[in-house]
This record gives C-alpha cells, sequence and structure tokens, in this order.
C-alpha cells in the first residue's frame, strides 16, 4: 500500500522557508545550511567530514538515481567509495529524489542508507532558488523541521570546535617503507590518505592536538576538516613551531587555513562558500590555469600573511586566496582538492611533487 512521505520544511534563520517532503529518517535536524553546485558525487559529499553539522542542499535537480555503492574496502583497508566511515551531514536537501536506482555497483537506495545512519532528507524543494537565496543573503543555520514534531533549537557548527568530533582519537598507521608522512586529522578525507599511499609513502594519521614535536616523520600534512579554524587555533600551535625547519609541510582545505594562522595570517568567512566541482585557480607565479573540487566555507586574509609568504593560488571567481606559501622554504598548502574524487584532478601532480621532494631528500 502506497504511503504518501510525511510533509516537512526547510526554515532558515533568516526567516525563509522552503516546502518539501521527508525520505531518509522520518525525524528532523538542524544545522549551518549550505549548498553544493556537483552533478555527481553524493556518496562522497554526504560522507566528507567537511561537511560535519550541516544541512547540504544539491543543486543538480536529479538525486538518487545511481544507488549507494557497496562498502568494500581498497587494498589499504580504507572504504573505496566514501570519504569516511559514515555519513556527516545532519541532513540532507534535494530538488527530484529518484529512490529507483540503476547502476551495476549499487547495493541500496539513498533514502535507505540515510534512514540507516538516522539522517533526515527532504526533497521536493526547489534547491536552485535556495542556492540564490543563500548567494544572495549568505550562509545561516537551519532546520528541517517535519508535521506534527517539535521543532530542533538551532545549531551552528562555528560555535564550537567541531574538528575534535571527526578527528582519529588514536594514531593509526597505512603502509610500510617510503617516505614517513605524519597526517595531521582534522576530518581527513579518505582519498588524501589514499593517494599518498598509491605514490608510495607511508602514512601515520595522527589527531588533530597531538605534539608534533616528539612526532617522527620526513613530512607532515595537514587535512581538510568542518568549521571555524580558529576554533581548532590549539592544531595551529602546533604547526607554528615546525615553521623555518626542513621538513616539508603540506596543507589542504582547512589545513591551508591551519598553515595561515600557524603564520600569523587571519582567517574570515566567506559569504557563501566554494562547494563544488569546478572551481576555477590560477597560479600566481605561472600563470597556469586549473578546475578544482572544493569545499570551504572560509579563506586566509592575505593582507595578514607576514613577509616572506606569498599568494600561491588565487580563485577564478571572487579572487580569494585558495593557496600560499612561504618562501625558500618546503612549507605550502591550498584551499582547494588536489585529490578529489568525482571531480577533475589538475593538480594531483601537487602530491606528486611533495613525493619527489621526500625522495630526492633521501637520495
Amino acid at each position: 500500500m502506497y504511503v504518501p512521505p510525511r510533509k516537512a520544511r526547510l526554515v532558515l534563520r533568516d526567516g525563509a522557508v522552503f516546502e518539501g517532503a521527508l525520505f531518509g529518517a522520518s525525524r528532523a535536524a538542524a544545522g549551518e545550511v549550505v549548498f553544493n553546485t556537483g552533478m555527481v558525487g553524493y556518496p562522497e559529499a554526504i560522507t566528507d567530514p567537511s561537511y560535519f553539522g550541516q544541512i547540504l542542499a544539491l543543486t543538480y535537480p536529479l538525486v538518487g538515481n545511481y544507488g549507494v555503492p557497496s562498502f568494500e574496502r581498497d587494498e589499504f583497508g580504507i572504504p573505496r567509495w566514501f570519504e569516511s566511515e559514515r555519513i556527516q551531514v545532519r541532513g540532507l536537501v534535494v530538488s527530484s529524489y529518484q529512490g529507483e536506482y540503476h547502476h551495476w555497483n549499487a547495493e541500496r537506495s539513498l533514502g535507505d542508507w540515510l534512514a540507516r545512519e538516522g539522517v533526515p532528507g527532504l526533497f521536493g524543494v526547489d534547491t536552485r532558488a535556495l542556492a540564490l537565496h543563500l548567494r544572495e543573503r549568505g550562509t545561516v543555520p537551519g532546520k528541517i523541521v517535519v508535521d506534527g514534531e517539535p521543532e530542533p533549537a538551532w545549531y551552528d557548527p562555528a560555535a564550537e570546535n567541531v574538528v575534535r568530533l571527526v578527528s582519529t582519537r588514536e594514531p593509526r598507521t597505512y603502509g610500510a617503507g617510503g617516505p614517513r608522512i605524519a597526517l595531521l586529522d582534522c576530518g581527513v578525507k579518505n582519498n588524501i590518505i589514499r593517494c599518498l599511499l598509491r605514490r608510495g609513502a607511508s602514512v601515520q594519521v595522527l589527531p588533530w592536538d597531538s605534539d608534533l614535536s616528539s612526532a617522527d616523520f620526513d613530512a607532515l600534512v595537514l587535512s581538510n576538516g568542518p568549521g571555524d579554524p580558529e576554533m581548532c587555533a590549539e592544531a595551529a600551535r602546533g604547526v607554528r613551531a615546525l615553521l623555518g625547519g626542513p621538513r616539508p609541510i603540506f596543507g589542504i582545505c582547512l589545513g591551508c587555513q591551519l598553515l595561515g594562522l600557524a603564520a600569523g595570517g587571519r582567517t574570515f568567512k566567506l559569504p557563501f562558500g566554494h562547494r563544488g566541482q569546478n572551481q576555477p585557480v590560477l597560479e600566481a607565479a605561472t600563470g597556469r590555469w586549473a578546475i578544482t573540487s572544493q569545499n570551504h566555507g572560509y579563506a586566509l586574509d592575505p593582507a595578514s600573511l607576514p613577509e616572506g609568504w606569498e599568494v600561491w593560488f588565487t580563485n577564478g571567481n571572487d579572487g580569494t586566496v585558495e593557496g600560499i606559501r612561504l618562501a625558500g622554504t618546503p612549507h605550502r598548502a591550498v584551499q582547494f582538492h588536489p585529490e578529489a574524487v568525482c571531480g577533475p584532478v589538475d593538480t594531483g601532480y601537487l602530491f606528486d611533487e611533495l613525493l619527489a621532494d621526500l625522495r630526492g631528500r633521501r637520495d
């Protein structure tokens, strides 16, 4: 017997309301509302720890048609098709949800997966109108409100240190032999680890607040992650002690902001962030453009960077900083994701350069 979906709505703190109906878990939720413009990649997106504490709206109108892939692991024991072990978003908002899926690797529907993990989905929403609203007004906290149920309290992930909620609690090691990379886990995506391992490195994943002065490694990688970078300033303080030293430091996304904070710079919140698979960036020194995958709501203030630090990449849409480096040292970072899955790999060479540098130091 057909059971109609429960009515629900997305309520923004600025007063805007977007009507829809539930799929996935039949419950309310609250978080910061953001949008992603990618056409594909919803399994990877909603398991990305950078989305922790957020309600994610997908602007592409057709979602769910290729289902959810298997939970198999790759040769390193890492989930092959997901960026973490679980769904990270607090809620998912789509236009047209397709419960009937067709893909050779699909094992379940998106709705079944959301329900299993207790995450509500809202469909029937004009997500492009929602994206325009957020673009014009800025990202705001929001709620998925279910008819007949109490409304949840507002929640803003920027109000607390959410990195501590997604970071590993104990060190874990992948691979053996090769250059030793310490990866400071602020919410690392699985494919960052995979990209390093496939280039022959061994990787030790460390908690976000690890004492780096006592760690034994050849290079330090600062991972992506959620929230306001100022809230995990303790991680930046640990990195500061390594600046000017001989060992390479490479930051990605939040890791770029942490490196900037460690240098003495400042960050600011973008009006609506960069979240999608087609963000153009310009390398200042070469004039070379690349298309990148991005997921960040904060950026570095270039005027706050001290002498010696230079802007490495800038965003082609709004001119904001997309990469920094310290002249004469192996310290650098990018705001975008060179390891992108379901996105461009134009900048994957940055991993190659890091590993080539480390091997050159060994020879």
